[in-house]
């Protein structure tokens, strides 16, 4: 006892100095790699969450300036403003009406979405025609002195080609004490009856706080409604389309590159001349527009973040310190509970290493769930191991049983054999051939029965004599069934284990034909299937009831059943006990219509 104390005392001093060496340091490490694993994630997690907020803004975007095309789409498809300007472009007599005309058209246009300023229509003589809201003129456009270009360098850019195009956000100027910025969409003018004739481009301009709200920065004084993050529009000449603070609108921001990640280093320090965030953690994060020819840009300020890690990782080493002197002591009780709960396995494992199967290792509360899991598992296998052997009893107590009832039946056939050929040259002597082709099939059988019972043989030489046993039958029957054995070709020279069918056949014959009126048919097959040979045989017999079917392909036999199906039990039995798991065999029938068997047992070299 003295020594079992002592290791006792060892083990526990070396799973307490065990824990103490290997937790502090991988607890530190673990730490400060948890703290930039989840700095990581975080940055990881907040630009996919940034390109896909880019992904819902440039959607957005695409599905505004959609909706205003269509604007567009009703001015430059429109017949009677169509044929309104080409009449104008004709310098008639009665221009002021007809301009009126189409002023109080595009009117009707206007209202139909919320941030149109101005429509207006430029002829190929750079005459314009327009309603404007912002001015209130009919003579004087809001925005046309302060786009940066002539009348006609404007309408060479839009009647070039037959697309929508952008020009950029500019300042228009200062009604009402607010001051408007407007960006515009172009479109030349087409009469569908001559494509390619020039009659004039229409130009809607629009309010780019549409574009602030879209990006997020929806006050329009400078203010995002996320103060670490905002997003803003810079078109492919590297100008101001949309920005938070309007003095940017309109001016050149960065040198326009076709690679993303220049202009993304370029977005970045822009931003730092701005002075919008710390340096440290600020991200860019860029989608192209292809329809707007223009890069939406999302500028994140990750320093709250990075703080809040920090502030984490602190309070983590802190709660850390307290905890390490706290799981010492608890690992000392629990390592007490451990060593106790071991000792009580080890002292099962030795009763029933010395053959005591029944021990078991008593489960109580305080044993530690690792422990349990083994003790439990170490109980389920005691208990297989001593099911496996009441198994193995009677495994051997049934060969034995049918080794002796092999032994009894080998006396009788033999006498019979010797007796038989006597009686077959008696039959020969009076010209009896009939009698003596069945004493020879007898014969036949019996000796192919004698030698070696438990044999194997080819599947040729089964077969073989199993139709001298069927020819014995319909002899004796009188031929009142008719018989066919199928057997595939490939089958032939396999090896089984002999007389595995006769007792299935038998059954059909004996018991499945017995007061069944009508042709009865019994027919075997005999075929590969997946490396196995499986054998099916079938009868239009009386059948079985379906609750003792199912009974019997539950290995379940009535006690105190009909002989047939006693014989069956031992025949399934023998299969099982020669193939083991790897043989199946399956009952199927129908009252007073069949019954199918079908064994599957294994193709081995030697069977």
């Amino acid at each position: 006892m003295k020594k079992s104390k002592n290791y006792r005392s060892s083990l526990t001093l070396r799973l307490i100095l065990a824990f103490i060496a290997t937790s502090i340091i991988p607890i530190i490490l673990y730490n400060f790699f948890a703290y930039y694993n989840t700095a990581k994630i975080v940055n990881d997690n907040m630009q996919e969450l940034t390109r896909t907020n880019l992904a819902q803004v440039a959607n957005s975007v695409d599905v505004w300036i959609e909706s205003y095309e269509d604007i567009l789409f009703q001015v430059y498809t429109n017949d009677d403003i169509i044929a309104m300007v080409e009449h104008i472009n004709q310098s008639p007599d009665d221009l002021t009406l007809v301009t009126g005309q189409l002023r109080r058209n595009l009117r009707g246009l206007f209202y139909t979405k919320e941030y149109v300023k101005a429509i207006s229509i430029i002829t190929p003589s750079q005459d314009m025609v327009f309603y404007d809201l912002l001015s209130g003129y009919m003579t004087k456009s809001s925005w046309m002195d302060n786009i940066g270009m002539s009348r006609q360098e404007l309408y060479d850019i839009l009647s070039n080609d037959n697309g929508t195009n952008m020009i950029p956000t500019r300042k228009a100027g200062v009604y009402n004490t607010d001051t408007y910025y407007l960006f515009h969409l172009g479109h030349r003018l087409i009469n569908y009856k001559d494509v390619e004739k020039q009659i004039g481009v229409v130009i809607v301009s629009i309010d780019e706080k549409m574009l602030k709200e879209i990006c997020g920065n929806a006050d329009g004084e400078g203010n995002a409604e996320n103060a670490d993050t905002f997003n803003f529009i810079v078109n492919h000449s590297g100008k101001m389309v949309s920005y938070k603070d309007d003095v940017m609108l309109g001016k050149k921001v960065i040198d326009w590159s076709d690679e993303e990640e220049i202009r993304r280093d370029r977005y970045l320090d822009f931003i730092r001349r701005q002075k919008e965030f710390a340096d440290e953690y600020v991200t860019v994060e860029i989608v192209y527009n292809e329809k707007l020819q223009c890069d939406i840009v999302n500028v994140s300020n990750q320093n709250s973040v990075i703080q809040k890690l920090k502030a984490q990782q602190q309070i983590l080493l802190v709660v850390m310190a307290f905890s390490l002197a706290a799981l010492v002591a608890i690992n000392i009780l629990l390592i007490r509970s451990l060593t106790g709960s071991l000792q009580n396995l080890v002292t099962i494992m030795k009763r029933a290493g010395k053959g005591e199967m029944s021990a078991r290792v008593e489960i109580h509360d305080s044993m530690p769930a690792e422990v349990e899991t083994i003790a439990q598992q170490f109980n389920k296998m005691l208990g297989r191991v001593e099911e496996s052997i009441q198994k193995e009893r009677e495994a051997g107590e049934r060969q034995k049983n049918a080794e002796i009832a092999a032994l009894e039946a080998q006396i009788n056939p033999h006498f019979l054999y010797n007796t038989l050929d006597t009686i077959n040259w008696m039959a020969i002597d009076r010209d009896e051939y009939e009698i003596s082709n069945s004493i020879t099939a007898l014969a036949s059988i019996l000796r192919y029965g004698i030698n070696k019972s438990n044999a194997i043989v080819t599947v040729r030489e089964e077969c073989e004599w199993l139709r001298q046993y069927l020819f014995l039958q319909q002899t004796r029957l009188k031929n009142t069934f008719e018989c066919g054995i199928h057997v595939s070709p490939e089958v032939l020279e396999w090896r089984v284990h002999k007389l595995l069918l006769q007792p299935f056949v038998e059954n059909s014959i004996l018991h499945g034909f017995e007061g069944k009126k009508g042709t009865h048919k019994l027919e075997i097959e005999l075929i590969p299937k997946y490396n196995s040979l499986q054998i099916v045989i079938w009868d239009n017999g009386r059948g079985i009831p379906d609750e003792l079917t199912e009974q019997m392909n539950q290995g379940i036999f009535p006690v105190n059943h009909e002989k047939s199906h006693i014989g069956m039990e031992n025949a399934i039995n023998r299969i099982h006990m020669y193939y083991g798991e790897d043989a199946k065999v399956l009952i199927e029938s129908k009252k007073e219509e069949f019954t199918r068997i079908q064994i599957q047992i294994p193709h081995r070299e030697e069977a």
